[in-house]
């Protein structure tokens, strides 16, 4: 094995550092030397170069034993910008984070059910409502679909699902409009990094994530990364073939059939009706049989069957995957709350060998948001540090 040439080393010194000071926040010297393995010298000639290359700021004098006091250094945040978009059919919500990850612009724009003008000019529109400082290194675009990296076209959607996305070159003339790199991700993807960031997934290197929501999805984490599959879509388990619901080959590829068409919201919606549950949707109507459970039976026997349909399907995935933990998010599963999830949780362990853990989502606001932007400023760090 060769050794380290003087750049690279200076290189992963640097990187050290920085990534020191991304985590703890400002340090002196001192610190920095310590958490690295650095001498004195090899640090402040570090701190050099990354004040010259702009990545440093000094951030003040800490006084410490009499008469003694250090330089305080941290990461320049107007160093890069990173972006996310959030895109629905019924709006693009847009997030711009500085290089420390600091929230600097928020955006919201309402897009009609037949949106005008082209789809790079809505992007741009939501992103610069946002209002970033500086143009960003980086944006990522969450989806309620998947790109297929065989092709580059976006899968999984129809063009009435994504009006204006089924174009040649996606990824290409979204980052020429947009005037940074793009990169297309699924939303339910991105939630589940999310809840591997800071949710209910923390530590865990093996998991699934169901979204149940009007939709369903599901995302696939194996050994810490994101399983797309061969075509981008690992985890499309609305189109699952599922006992007790039509095939594709009855209602066409494009219809509800398999899980979807099981545990869809209109048909939970349906099934808490025949019980006697009311409510103007599928996450009224559970929220109503979640909080009447404990002191009507009616109530209870329809969650429990909604729970028995969603744990028909999230046994097929434990049987193939063994996952150590699945991770339950969406409407119908948050309006269902605790109650639901000790059913779903009850009836998956009746069906499968495999025992994973079953766990609410713990990540605030918008999931597909923080996901997003987890993966814009990885992204953005990996080009402006050494």
């Amino acid at each position: 094995m060769k050794p380290g040439t003087p750049s690279l080393l200076r290189a992963i010194n640097d990187r050290a550092a920085l990534e020191a000071l991304l985590e703890r926040g400002p340090l002196t010297r001192p610190e920095i030397g310590t958490l690295t393995g650095l001498s004195k010298p090899t640090a402040s000639q570090l701190l050099v170069r990354l004040q010259e290359a702009g990545l440093v700021v000094l951030d003040g004098i800490r006084e410490g034993l009499p008469g003694r006091t250090a330089e305080v250094y941290r990461i320049n945040p107007a160093a890069a910008y990173a972006a996310a978009l959030d895109v629905t059919p019924d709006r693009i919500e847009a997030r711009v984070a500085d290089l420390t990850g600091t929230i600097v612009g928020e955006y919201t724009l309402p897009t009609p059910r037949r949106p005008a003008g082209e789809l790079v000019e809505r992007l741009k529109a939501a992103l610069d409502g946002a209002a970033a400082p500086a143009a960003p290194r980086h944006v990522v675009i969450g989806v309620q679909a998947a790109i297929d990296p065989t092709t580059g076209k976006l899968g999984y959607a129809t063009a009435k699902d994504m009006p204006g996305w089924q174009i040649p070159d996606l990824l290409p003339t979204l980052s020429a409009g947009l005037g940074a790199p793009v990169s297309v991700e699924n939303n339910v993807n991105l939630v589940a990094l999310a809840e591997q960031a800071g949710g209910a997934a923390m530590g865990h290197d093996d998991f699934v994530l169901l979204w149940a929501d009007e939709g369903l999805g599901a995302a696939v984490v194996l050994g810490g990364r994101i399983h797309r599959g061969f075509s981008g879509g690992a985890g499309e388990v609305g189109y699952m073939p599922t006992p007790g619901a039509p095939t594709a080959r009855e209602t066409g590829r494009t219809d509800d059939h398999g899980y979807q068409a099981l545990t869809g919201g209109r048909a939970i919606h349906k099934v808490l009706r025949s019980y006697g549950v009311r409510g103007a949707d599928f996450r009224q109507a559970i929220t109503a049989a979640a909080r009447s459970a404990k002191r009507s039976e009616e109530a209870r026997a329809g969650l429990r069957d909604v729970a028995a349909r969603l744990a028909v399907g999230l046994a097929a995935i434990t049987s193939v995957l063994d996952p150590a933990l699945i991770v339950l998010t969406g409407g119908a599963v948050q309006a269902g709350g605790e109650t639901l999830r000790e059913l779903i949780e009850h009836e998956l362990h009746a069906l499968t060998i495999p025992q994973p853990q079953v766990r609410m989502s713990a990540v605030e606001g918008n999931p597909v948001l923080a996901g997003a932007l987890g993966l814009a400023l990885d992204a953005t760090r990996e080009e402006v540090f050494p």
